[in-house]
């Protein structure tokens, strides 16, 4: 049964403050990430905005009693200012989130979700990741851009990694909540491991491995532009962006004949299909392989 309820006389920024609050809280409650959390009450927030926007005075009524019409113009609006398909799912997810968990509406259960792009990031061939980490000077940076590429990392998670996720010994990575909040171990390459453990070891009581100047956490936009800038340097242009290292990571590790389902593994991906699509190797893995008959 809903109790949640919307005074109709109330003002615009309790009602926003309300709804967002009560959505933060249940994915909490749930164990969502929080980046899922992040992007959940941000896009709810647009929405309610928005909502806002088209009758000021219904404001309270229509949140409670909009339909799918007004979240698909919620949409095309968002896709009207170039929002990718993957942001526009995010934002219809967050907007049916709030109508099924917090008002049990079955609001938006009719739109479908945009078609994904298909579109992978370009990989880069060995010799340019050489040049990408032998072109920065940067001690932490170069090594957040090798431990990136060498352990298969999502920015989001090098810049999270802690001094415990290293294993020295046993040359492994421990992947905290990645995507989805699972946990994985993935590779420490040996080519960086020393100057690696040089590099945390003489910071006494440091938290994460790639600090900010702060010393809180790095953000991913700073590993990004770290990232980005050094491709201006070099002259590397394309389709190239963080992700495309734990790309590369994947691809070559299949072109050096690692087993797809290891790399599954590594990448910490749910289906093996998601790692063929993300390799770009799917037919080469196949090549010279036999039926049993």
């Amino acid at each position: 049964m809903n109790i949640f309820h919307i005074s109709p006389g109330a003002p615009k920024y309790t009602i926003i403050y309300m709804c967002v609050g009560v959505v933060e809280t249940e994915l909490k409650i749930r164990n969502y990430s929080p980046r899922t959390l992040k992007s959940y009450t941000g896009y709810l927030r647009e929405y309610l905005e928005f909502l806002f926007e088209l009758d000021p005075d219904q404001f309270a009524v229509n949140v409670e009693h909009t339909g799918d019409a007004v979240v698909k113009r919620f949409l095309l609006k968002k896709i009207d200012e170039g929002a990718a398909p993957q942001t526009v799912n995010l934002a219809l997810n967050a907007v049916k989130f709030f109508y099924r968990e917090i008002l049990e509406r079955d609001v938006g259960k009719s739109i479908k979700c945009a078609k994904r792009s298909l579109r992978l990031p370009r990989v880069l061939d060995r010799t340019e990741v050489r040049r990408v980490i032998r072109g920065i000077e940067n001690q932490k940076h170069r090594l957040l851009i090798s431990v990136a590429y060498g352990a298969g990392l999502r920015v989001s998670e090098v810049v999270s990694l802690r001094v415990g996720d290293l294993d020295f010994g046993d040359g492994f990575v421990n992947v905290r909540g990645g995507k989805g909040g699972k946990d994985r171990v993935t590779l420490l390459p040996d080519r960086i491991s020393r100057e690696l453990w040089a590099f945390v070891d003489g910071s006494a009581g440091r938290d994460y491995v790639f600090p900010s100047n702060r010393g809180g956490r790095l953000t991913s936009r700073s590993a990004q532009k770290v990232f980005s800038q050094c491709l201006v340097r070099l002259g590397i242009r394309g389709d190239v962006s963080f992700h495309s290292l734990r790309h590369s990571f994947a691809t070559h590790l299949l072109e050096d004949g690692v087993d797809l389902r290891y790399v599954q593994e590594l990448l910490g991906h749910a289906k093996i299909t998601t790692t063929q699509q993300y390799t770009q190797v799917k037919w080469k893995t196949f090549q010279g392989v036999e039926g049993p008959l």
